[in-house]
């Protein structure tokens, strides 16, 4: 008999369909409080697509494993890009926007149930879903520019949830903000009691199949395309290299080594 996968090797995101053709993703690094990296942005975004186009799928449901939705970027891969052949590492920037925009575009209902921590492409995450239910004990924060990074990948995303306002403040201080915060600037809909946010899920679910998946496309489709939120292959890439460039800046070495260290950045007062 085998030995049952250890943490690191299980499948970075979990794909289950029910009856009702509700599909549950979860996001299952929990060991790293489902940080990503390449391979779970390359499963998110093959996921996004396949469910898009799969004409049994009715809704989305996004979720973290453990006790964190979505930690931000695995700053151990980032590391590792930020040192990595330019080929290679404006693929890893291209690996998250390309995630983000999959999710953002696809063609069915998408929401976001979020629980613990959500930092950087977490917050990403949740501004790329149509609906978005925070636990009333969630935290949230752009944290890129903490260490050196910039947040370019999912900026489209967060100025069309939360507002161009709120997306530079948060965006430019890194502060970190609570549930509440987060529904009064946009980024959440609705917060509820940690123990209801499955409940609440339901419900809302409940509401989603209630109307028709054509039409529901149809609506999103032309929501997002009146509004330039469909990008383009060059706008991609423009924010791509827009973070390729920071991460493998003086600045976003040092940030992210300091984070490794346990230690402030040259920067930091």
């Amino acid at each position: 008999m085998s030995a049952p996968p250890t943490a690191a090797q299980a499948p970075p995101v979990l794909v289950a369909t029910d009856g009702r053709g509700v599909a549950t993703v979860t996001l299952n690094r929990a060991h790293v409080n489902n940080a990503y990296d390449g391979a779970l942005l390359a499963a998110l975004t093959e996921g996004a697509r396949a469910l898009g186009a799969d004409p049994r799928v009715r809704v989305i449901v996004i979720r973290g494993a453990g006790r964190h939705f979505q930690a931000g970027a695995d700053l151990g891969w980032l590391r590792a890009m930020a040192e990595a052949a330019p080929e290679a590492a404006f693929a890893a920037s291209m690996g998250t926007t390309a995630a983000m925009a999959a999710l953002n575009e696809c063609s069915k209902p998408t929401l976001a149930l979020v629980n613990g921590a959500c930092f950087g492409g977490g917050c990403g995450l949740v501004a790329c879903c149509d609906i978005a239910i925070a636990a009333s004990d969630a935290i949230f924060g752009l944290t890129e520019v903490r260490v050196g990074v910039a947040p370019s990948p999912i900026s489209t995303h967060l100025v069309a949830a939360m507002g161009l306002r709120h997306a530079r403040r948060y965006g430019i201080s890194g502060e970190r903000f609570d549930a509440a915060e987060a529904a009064r600037i946009g980024l959440v809909h609705e917060v509820v009691e940690p123990d209801a946010l499955e409940s609440r899920g339901e419900a809302i679910v409940a509401e989603i199949l209630k109307s028709a998946p054509g039409a529901i496309a149809r609506t999103k489709a032309s929501l997002l395309a009146a509004n330039g939120l469909v990008l383009d292959g060059a706008r991609l890439q423009h924010l791509a290299h827009d973070s390729w460039l920071q991460r493998g800046s003086d600045e976003g070495r040092e940030g992210l080594a300091a984070f490794a260290q346990k230690r402030k950045p040259a920067w930091a007062p």
